[in-house]
């Protein structure tokens, strides 16, 4: 699986526009198999847990807040390169279709 850091560097959306190009990835987020959307959502699950555990310990801490920051924003950056590499299986060639 190839990890791509956004939609653009997809070779198959690299020429549509960013609508069409978010379009084109949720429709092939919905054809993913559910151990594909298990292995997203326990990373998910992983970032988060971590957030408000030390979000729950900022009363004693502050310092906890600024390292759940850090976590939240660690999210984009590790989830959506998976997801993009996941879904980028699943894309065709089509244009995609109005709602």
């Amino acid at each position: 699986m190839k990890l791509y850091f956004s939609s653009k560097q997809i070779p198959q959306l690299q020429s549509y526009s960013l609508t069409e190009r978010l379009t084109m990835l949720r429709e092939a987020q919905q054809k993913l198999t559910g151990p594909e959307k298990l292995l997203l959502n326990l990373l998910k699950l992983l970032i988060f847990i971590p957030v408000f555990v030390l979000i729950l310990q900022s009363s004693a801490n502050w310092w906890a807040l600024a390292w759940a920051l850090l976590l939240f924003l660690l999210y984009p950056i590790v989830i959506k390169p998976i997801q993009f590499g996941l879904c980028a299986k699943y894309l065709s060639h089509n244009k995609p279709q109005g709602n």
